[in-house]
């Protein structure tokens, strides 16, 4: 029962986010727009004090039910996962324990949080698993979602139906669409061979959640009396995080799957309050948290990150807000860019900036675009070769979860 429920709210929050970055009317942030504020890192940097209070103080209650069920890249693993589970050559044993990668994880988090501190927007959104996750949505499946919208409009049209209309598809920004497919080869390639190894090994917030995970209070545990040594949780741990011959599970990488309790055909593994009275557990059935710790401080310098950039031209038709066809503009080089109404100023908005793309993807009028400046990189910048920013459009400032574009009114105040 706990796993058909943990399904059904991803299920639910995963298609609630995913619109988000598809819809091109403006209605889905009114109602879904707050799943994109209670994600970690933009409620970090938004200083959201109650959402990170509450997300830290759920992963202590229930460990980190946040990465299998609110997290989309989180969820979207799962499905990569199961996908290629289908293609696996031993189907019933996907996979199996693996040692913690301290130094992978503890030197992304480092790197990320030094980041952070000097204002690396670029590095930031690159590691930040919601931002990703945004990009590829925005990148490859609104085009797919526009070009259905468009089929069906001029299907509606033929039948004397205009209630439907149809949207441009173009490629907003070369370097974020590479940067976004270079993250969709790699997260594609871990889920289906190892589940959960991006999340276990790459991610910085899975890592900044598991030093409160593995003190939950509710967690799966081991029964070493009842346990036969079947290994068929272990087989099914896409966290591989179950190490059955000494039965201990590494509650800093377990996200609370439930797979290993659907799959105990024993009895031998329990969803439960962890600090019970001592008798009622054997202690081996905890992971010693100590042994985890250690590497908390085993922060490593990160590799140097290279991305060739490049601009992406103009399409030769430009909309002028909708209204009628003009000639051919560039892109014009200014030595500041533009950003959107309601960033403030220019630090506010590279320090809070996450480079997701929901706000590019709300923008009706193709104004806003990912930024291909290297120090600017995925963040949004304004350009009108296609249109113009609309006076009573808030659109931006409604979507962005970070606090990088404040909320205005119609005039802009």
């Amino acid at each position: 029962m706990l796993k058909k429920i943990r399904v059904i709210l991803a299920a639910i929050f995963f298609a609630a986010i995913t619109l988000l970055f598809l819809d091109f009317t403006g209605v889905m942030p009114r109602y879904f727009g707050w799943m994109a504020k209670i994600q970690f890192l933009p409620a970090v940097l938004a200083i959201n004090v109650g959402v990170v209070v509450g997300l830290v103080i759920f992963t202590l209650l229930f460990g980190r039910v946040y990465c299998s069920v609110i997290c989309p890249m989180g969820v979207f693993q799962d499905i990569i996962a199961r996908i290629g589970n289908r293609f696996k050559k031993n189907k019933k044993r996907p996979y199996s324990w693996s040692a913690e990668k301290k130094w992978i994880r503890y030197g992304v988090l480092g790197l990320f949080i030094l980041a952070i501190i000097l204002g690396a927007g670029a590095i930031v959104a690159l590691l930040a698993p919601y931002s990703s996750y945004g990009r590829i949505a925005s990148s490859f499946f609104q085009p797919v979602y526009r070009l259905g919208n468009n089929l069906f409009a001029s299907l509606s049209a033929h039948m004397g139906n205009y209630a439907f209309y149809s949207v441009d598809v173009w490629i907003k920004s070369l370097s974020t669409f590479i940067i976004a497919a270079v993250t969709l080869v790699v997260i594609v390639i871990l889920a289906a061979r190892g589940g959960r190894t991006y999340c276990n090994t790459i991610c910085p917030v899975g890592t900044a959640l598991s030093f409160f995970s593995r003190f939950a209070m509710f967690r799966p545990v081991i029964d070493p009396d009842k346990c036969k040594n079947c290994r068929q949780c272990e087989f099914k741990c896409k966290a591989s995080c179950i190490n059955i011959k000494e039965h201990k599970i590494d509650y800093s990488r377990c996200v609370d799957c439930f797979n290993c309790l659907d799959n105990c055909k024993f009895g031998a593994l329990k969803y439960k309050f962890a600090y019970a009275k001592k008798g009622a557990e054997p202690s081996t059935n905890e992971a010693v948290p100590s042994q985890s710790d250690k590497g908390r401080r085993a922060f490593m310098a990160g590799t140097a990150i290279a991305l060739g950039m490049a601009t992406l031209k103009a399409q030769e038709k430009k909309v002028d807000g909708g209204l009628a066809t003009i000639i051919d503009r560039k892109k014009p080089t200014r030595q500041q860019p533009i950003t959107p109404p309601g960033s403030g100023s220019f630090k506010q908005m590279y320090n809070h900036c996450t480079g997701c793309q929901l706000c590019v993807s709300a923008c009706p009028n193709d104004v806003l675009r990912p930024s291909s400046d290297l120090m600017r990189l995925m963040q949004p910048e304004a350009s009108y070769e296609r249109g113009y920013c609309r006076p009573e459009c808030t659109r931006c400032s409604e979507v962005c979860p970070a606090g990088a574009i404040l909320p205005i009114d119609a005039m802009g105040a």
